[in-house]
Order: structure tokens, then sequence, then C-alpha cells
């Protein structure tokens, strides 16, 4: 049996792959940080602005 040890990316890769599959993951959120993650900006502040503006958006009035 050959055992293979992933790298640290190879790990980060396939857990933002499947955060949104994860039980009671909030699926906006995880796509969020997927996507901060592949853009290389998966930083404390981009994370705080963006869930900001996903706070801002669920609170405000729809606007047709």
């Amino acid at each position: 049996m050959e055992n293979t040890i992933k790298s640290g990316v190879e790990i980060l890769d396939e857990f933002f792959e499947n955060l949104v599959d994860l039980e009671n993951v909030d699926s906006k959120i995880a796509e969020l940080l997927k996507d901060l993650y592949l853009e290389g900006t998966l930083t404390e502040s981009h994370v705080k602005n963006e869930l900001e503006k996903l706070r801002n958006e669920k609170n405000s009035p729809d606007e047709d």
C-alpha cells in the first residue's frame, strides 16, 4: 500500500474546493472564501470587507 503525502497547498486547494459542500456552511460565505483564496487575497481585511458587503446586501431592501 502506497501512502502519499499531500503538500499544504494541495490540502488548502482541496479544502476550499469542497468548502461549499460541508454541512452547516453558508454557501455564499463558502463561495466568498473560495474566491478570495483562488485570487490570492485571503487576508483578514479582505474577509472582513467582503463579509460586511454580504451583510449589507442581506439587510438592504430589494430594489426593483
